[in-house]
């Protein structure tokens, strides 16, 4: 039965946030009266909201459980000091980005009104090869990490993704050498991402802090400030 309701709660995403009973029927595989019920037991305990028109949504409880993950609730306690003043220093995208799977999870993000758009949000996954934060992961995931995202496929998203294995090695290797990478338009036309990994005692990578701007911005006096913050993560964690 759990099995089933995480089914049912898997179906919404950011394109399909409200469903109805016959869409979480049809992708689920389960037979409609089943999804009847598991849509009135979540709703009764919050993790679904129904509608006027009937149209299932996310409910609050679950936000408020997700909120207590250690994993990112510790992270982004330590980190919002740091990110907060990494967007006072710019005005634009400021990210934090863990690993989940071959994916990069933003568990955090701020925003100016004027900022350049961007594809990633809060709660968002993207692929790890075509954003900065995710390849400052990919970059020191190991070998058994790379080769399940080669196999996966490397998708395109403008000109400039990365898509093949040579230059996705040689970005790599230049990440755990310089310590930052610098992503002009990989994952959206417009806009320059700069990343660099936050680190436990251990040395371990266990995320990333990401800005984003506009292509024509020089990029040069956003490495000390990013570099900065995420030591001062690093350190918070320790």
């Amino acid at each position: 039965m759990l099995g089933r309701a995480f089914g049912v709660l898997n179906c919404f995403s950011v394109d399909r946030p409200r469903q109805t009973q016959s869409d979480l029927s049809r992708r689920t595989g389960l037979p409609l009266p089943t999804v009847h019920r598991l849509c009135a037991q979540l709703v009764e305990q919050g993790a679904l909201v129904r509608g006027a028109d009937g149209r299932y949504e996310i409910g609050v409880r679950l936000w408020e459980l997700g909120a207590l993950a250690p994993r990112a609730h510790g992270l982004r306690q330590v980190a919002m000091p740091y990110l907060e003043d990494l967007y006072e220093a710019t005005h634009e995208n400021v990210q934090l980005v863990v690993r989940e799977g071959t994916e990069a999870l933003y568990i955090e993000r701020i925003s100016a009104r004027g900022a350049v758009a961007v594809v990633g949000r809060a709660g968002g996954r993207l692929p790890l090869h075509a954003s900065s934060g995710g390849l400052v992961l990919l970059a020191h995931g190991g070998p058994d990490l790379l080769d399940a995202v080669l196999a996966a496929g490397l998708e395109r998203f403008t000109p400039s993704t990365i898509t093949t294995e040579h230059r996705l090695r040689q970005v790599l290797d230049e990440i755990r050498r310089t310590g930052f990478v610098v992503c002009r338009e990989h994952l959206n036309l417009g806009t320059l991402a700069v990343a660099a990994p936050i680190l436990r005692r251990t040395g371990a990578v266990v995320a990333s802090i990401s800005v984003v701007v506009g292509v024509a911005e020089d990029p040069a006096p956003l490495v000390p400030a990013l570099r900065a913050a995420a030591l001062g993560i690093s350190r918070g964690l320790a």
